[in-house]
């Protein structure tokens, strides 16, 4: 994976972290994805943070 192209998702609810990619290109907002948190055991709220 490119490094520039990374992104850190942090989950609201807890303190754990998702490494993805984003095209930058077509997406210029911040990204809030609904996924799956192993701390919690339950779906909650990432959004973008600083890296």
């Amino acid at each position: 994976m490119s490094q520039e192209r990374l992104i850190k998702l942090k989950s609201t609810k807890s303190k754990h972290v998702i490494w993805t990619r984003k095209n930058k290109k077509k997406v210029e907002r911040k990204i809030e994805l609904v996924k799956f948190d192993p701390t919690l055991r339950t779906r909650v709220t990432f959004k973008e943070v600083k890296k």
